[in-house]
């Protein structure tokens, strides 16, 4: 069954310059796609065309109308006050009703109930138990942990949160609503790695149909089908995954040369003949009737255009030569606000042309870290650089001192370089043209970042700090950093969720957790085998022991303490299984955890019923 349709669908913004320009593509239900394509190749665009928000020039769309559809993109308004437990409870607006107004029927049947009140109630009753009502707070509590969206944060005010965690929250009110067909644009932009990889178990799992835009490569692999590329407004269609994606490009690209080249051999050869034949025909209409009979099957052969690689940018990271061995040591380090303790007696050393990669839950201090490092924040503790240590420091929220400025303004005054040089240095990084003249403020993220790299790589550095190097950029620019990167024989230090750019540099791990950084001397794939090695390591939870059938003594007396003795037992039996209760709900998204707590609470219910079975004898 087709999900979503489109048919040489255009859309422009600029008459003349489309946008969309002749797109077309089908999804059958249940499948996962990935909407690959450059910024501003018309992603964002497409979805909101497939759900309304925006209407088209030419074409046709169908979404199936018997389909609920979800987007996460933009962040709904929610009214004045709602907290994010609010937020979240939203997703379950319909059940919420029919649970007030059951609730509202259970006050007027107490006095007597009629019979069409009793049919409304049993109507109800079904609705709200079809719909998962009476599973509603097991699937919250599932989803915020999964999404890492902590209790005390469920009690905030949503308008008070960040951007990114404004996002999380909405991503998780989506995946709540039950949707049978996804629309993700970004859904990994603010997710730490745990969040990221829960997320990718969710989709897998999830029956609907998925179409999701992202620039992160590791998560394309781990879920998508199929890939559909947008390029110069049209579809390129690939029936895998990113790695499938890549492979199939470099091949169909390597085949359209062969031929263009084949063509042109052949065409040269040809164009040959004829001129030959044309001289020799001067005298000759036969041999010049042969020429020109060659000249018009040239024509007629169909003609290959010529691939085009994608324009890339040609810069690399000046570098500043380095005596020694040692490029900062890090002795005590430590980092509080107020009674929250960050990290603490951190004791560190970095040598020179090692790759490390900061790592860390969002909210562990891995970006205070870096500041503190770099003496942009106070710590305790002792901080040493290398005597001919230079840095250069890509920071998570660029800044600039004056956005107002253009492009062109800002290299010219913050460089100190001359007009021409600050034009090759733009060009070197794709701004080019009117481009230039663009106020900074204007600029999208990905661009600001890239500007910022602009400018970061004239520096002589042999310390290079990234916070989030590859936020906001599309995989073009990624893999253009990356390429950049290789290049750089300096110290390399990094905070990065992007697994694909992460395993490709890492040599050395940190790990921020618990107030305490761990060093991995290895690289991504190793560093992860470890930890699954140690949870697999762990203890079993030890089952709750079996109590010994105690059978009542003679006398009253007795009788009484064993009563009174059991239901001592009994109660702190049943409090331990409310316990687990609450264990299983925040374990709702670790199978591993999950069953370890259903198998405590199943081993504490067979041994309450023993207790019960004991009392029952003693009253006897």
């Amino acid at each position: 069954m087709v999900d979503i349709q489109v048919k040489n669908l255009t859309k422009f913004f600029v008459i003349g310059e489309y946008l969309l320009d002749g797109l077309s593509f089908e999804i059958q239900e249940g499948e996962r796609v990935a909407i690959l394509g450059r910024n501003g190749c018309g992603k964002t665009t497409l979805f909101n065309i497939l759900t309304g928000q925006m209407d088209y020039d030419g074409g046709e769309v169908y979404v199936n109308p018997n389909k609920r559809m979800g987007l996460i993109s933009q962040i709904p308004h929610f009214p004045e006050g709602y907290t994010v437990e609010d937020v979240l409870r939203s997703a379950y607006a319909e059940l919420l009703s029919d649970r007030k107004k059951m609730e509202q029927l259970e006050c007027q049947m107490s006095a007597g109930a009629t019979e069409e009140q009793l049919r409304e109630y049993d109507r109800l009753s079904n609705r709200f138990q079809s719909g998962g009502g009476y599973e509603m707070d097991v699937e919250v509590d599932k989803i915020c942990n999964g999404l890492g969206i902590s209790r005390e944060q469920r009690e905030q005010s949503f308008s008070s949160l960040s951007g990114g965690e404004k996002t999380r929250v909405n991503l998780a009110r989506l995946l709540l609503e039950k949707t049978d067909i996804l629309l993700l644009d970004e859904p990994t932009n603010h997710l730490d790695l745990n969040s990221v990889e829960w997320l990718e178990q969710y989709i897998r799992a999830f029956k609907g149909t998925v179409l999701a835009i992202s620039h992160d490569r590791y998560f394309i692999d781990q879920i998508a089908q199929r890939v559909i590329e947008i390029t110069q407004g049209h579809g390129e269609f690939y029936s895998g995954n990113y790695s499938f994606y890549m492979d199939e490009k470099q091949a169909r690209f390597d085949l359209q040369m062969k031929q263009y080249q084949q063509e042109q051999a052949k065409l040269k050869q040809l164009g040959y003949t004829v001129e030959r034949m044309k001289g020799w025909g001067i005298n000759n209409r036969t041999l010049y009737r042969r020429a020109m009979s060659i000249q018009h099957r040239m024509e007629r052969i169909r003609k290959t255009e010529k691939p085009q690689k994608e324009r890339t940018m040609k810069a690399s990271f000046g570098e500043k030569d380095f005596s020694g061995d040692v490029v900062f040591k890090m002795k005590g380090v430590s980092k509080s606000f107020g009674d929250r303790t960050l990290f603490s007696d951190v004791n560190l050393n970095v040598e020179a042309g090692e790759r490390i990669a900061l790592l860390g839950d969002n909210g562990t201090g891995k970006s205070t870290f870096i500041k503190c490092l770099l003496g942009e924040e106070d710590c305790t503790g002792k901080i040493q650089f290398g005597p001919t240590v230079k840095w250069g420091y890509l920071p998570q929220i660029i800044h600039f001192d004056h956005p107002e400025r253009s492009l062109y303004d800002t290299m010219l005054y913050e460089k100190n370089c001359t007009p021409q040089v600050a034009r090759d240095r733009l060009g070197a990084f794709l701004f080019q043209g009117e481009d230039v003249f663009k106020q900074v403020q204007n600029l999208s993220g990905g661009e600001q970042s890239r500007l910022r790299l602009c400018m970061l790589m004239d520096e002589k550095i042999n310390l290079l700090i990234l916070d989030e190097p590859t936020n906001h950029l599309d995989i073009a620019s990624r893999e253009w950093v990356e390429a950049a990167i290789e290049e750089f024989e300096g110290v390399l230090l990094f905070v990065s969720h992007d697994r694909y750019f992460i395993e490709k540099f890492a040599e050395r791990i940190w790990l921020l957790e618990d107030g305490t950084i761990r060093d991995f001397p290895c690289g991504y794939a190793k560093y992860r085998s470890i930890l699954a090695h140690e949870a697999a390591s762990k203890p079993a939870a030890v089952p709750v022991p079996k109590p010994k059938k105690e059978k009542p003594k003679g006398g009253t007396k007795e009788s009484e303490k064993l009563v009174r003795r059991l239901e001592r037992e009994i109660e702190k039996q049943e409090s331990l299984i409310a316990q687990l209760d609450v264990k299983i709900e925040e374990a709702a998204a670790d199978y591993q955890q999950l069953t370890k707590a259903l198998e405590e609470k199943e081993a504490a219910e067979a041994a309450l019923m023993e207790l019960m079975e004991q009392w029952e004898a003693a009253q006897e």
